[in-house]
């Protein structure tokens, strides 16, 4: 159910450094670029757990017999924050469909709030795999919330969440309200969730710092 990608030390440490590293936070370039490659290294190790099918593919000089996914992911991303994951993941499923799906915060006092979803935008969803992504999974309602709004609408064969970081909170509340068949992939999970449901160390606000800050 749940891949920590932190327990093996790979050069996606250096990616997770630099979106944490306040002095490079300033380039929001950098930061994007840096949340694409998470994306991409994340893509590429649920690449390994579809399935697969033989074909022939003809070269120059004959024919070769290559391992081909049998069918493309959804790539559902969460706006606005997701973005930047969202164009990683296209880069290594770039034959996918894109389904975007916007979910916020809106704060009732400084600790409590609920989540709106407003707007979606999906191709033909149902019996295919998803891959819902978003950079942070602080308490995990706003994935929580993302998917019962498409499974009122879609039902996929199967769905991988794809993050940069977590909470334990988090793996857990989304463990209770997703399907069994559902693989959780994260770059990090960070120790603590404050009482107004940020991550610590975490590396603050992933939309603000690759898109400016909203108002």
């Amino acid at each position: 159910m749940l891949t920590d990608l932190s327990k093996t030390n790979s050069i996606l440490n250096k990616y997770m450094a630099e979106i944490r590293d306040e002095k490079i936070q300033e380039d929001p370039l950098r930061f994007r670029k840096n949340m694409e490659r998470i994306a991409e290294f994340i893509g590429f190790e649920i690449s390994k757990k579809l399935a697969y099918k033989k074909i022939e593919v003809k070269t120059p000089l004959g024919i070769s017999i290559e391992n081909i996914p049998k069918e493309q992911p959804i790539l559902c991303t969460i706006l606005r924050a997701g973005l930047a994951m969202h164009n990683g993941l296209l880069n290594v499923f770039d034959h996918s469909e894109s389904a975007f799906v916007s979910a916020y915060r809106k704060h009732t006092t400084p600790e409590e709030f609920e989540i709106y979803v407003e707007y979606i935008a999906i191709p033909e969803m149902k019996g295919k795999i998803w891959i819902i992504s978003d950079p942070m999974l602080a308490t995990g309602n706003s994935m929580v919330a993302v998917y019962k709004a498409l499974a009122k609408i879609s039902k996929p064969s199967k769905i991988f969440i794809a993050s940069a970081i977590a909470t334990n909170e988090a793996i857990i509340f989304i463990k209770k309200h997703f399907p069994k068949n559902t693989e959780i992939f994260v770059a990090a999970i960070d120790s603590e969730l404050t009482a107004q449901s940020y991550i610590v160390p975490g590396l603050g606000d992933a939309g603000d710092l690759a898109y400016g800050v909203k108002i």
